[in-house]
């Protein structure tokens, strides 16, 4: 029997081979080579791979393999709909249930997205713990549990297509270093607010893709 460690690992590092796209997208992969890339055994990463599914970050075809589907506008568009409902929801239950540790947590983040330099990765990293600091804030595990999987795609389309490197991590680190400084001195509206622009940025983003396919055309 896995342990909760152990899947969540094969988790994590699944999700990142996927977002930053060492399993090609359109590309059918065997739970063997997914063992061999994780190091980890059978039992871990087929846990794994069914919560990625249930998450649609991968499709498991008995028999077949594991299929990395591509990302799509059409389908970032509706799940960001999802995601503005929701993470109001949860920025606004964080103003109000927040501790004080979890304030004091959030506090070091937006610092550091203030004044850090990343790299992909390293952001990919920041932004998936800004997300836990929220979620854990909110104190709700239903809501963190809904939120997770919407921030996995989201941060999937974004690192896939993200061009100018330097100026979307800037532009994506001071709205969320907004965010967080909102919650941290309990300003509702304004923690709302917040996470509305950057649900505005990613829908933006989203946008400007097909712009970039068409101009390529």
């Amino acid at each position: 029997m896995t342990t909760p460690g152990k899947a969540a690992q094969a988790y994590h590092d699944l999700e990142r081979m996927i977002v930053f796209q060492e399993l090609e997208p359109g590309s059918l992969v065997s739970e063997a080579l997914l063992m061999e890339r994780t190091g980890l055994g059978r039992t871990p990463v087929r846990e794994a791979l069914q919560q990625l599914s249930r998450n649609r970050m991968v499709e498991i075809h008995p028999n077949k393999g594991v299929l990395i589907p591509p990302t799509s506008v059409e389908a970032q568009l509706r799940m960001l709909e999802l995601r503005r409902v929701l993470e109001a929801l949860a920025v606004r239950l964080a103003c109000e249930r927040a501790t004080a540790d979890e304030r004091a947590a959030m506090e070091v983040m937006a610092g550091r997205l203030d004044h850090g330099t990343f790299t992909l990765r390293e952001y990919a990293e920041t932004v998936r713990g800004t997300h836990e600091l929220i979620a854990a804030g909110s104190h709700n595990d239903y809501l963190a549990d809904a939120m997770a999987p919407l921030q996995g795609l989201s941060r999937r389309f974004w690192f896939t297509h993200v061009v100018a490197e330097d100026a979307e991590i800037k532009a994506g680190a001071t709205l969320h270093s907004t965010l967080l400084v909102s919650i941290v001195s309990g300003d509702v509206d304004g923690a709302e607010a917040a996470s509305h622009a950057l649900n505005d940025y990613l829908v933006d983003f989203a946008y400007a893709t097909l712009s970039r396919s068409s101009g390529r055309r």
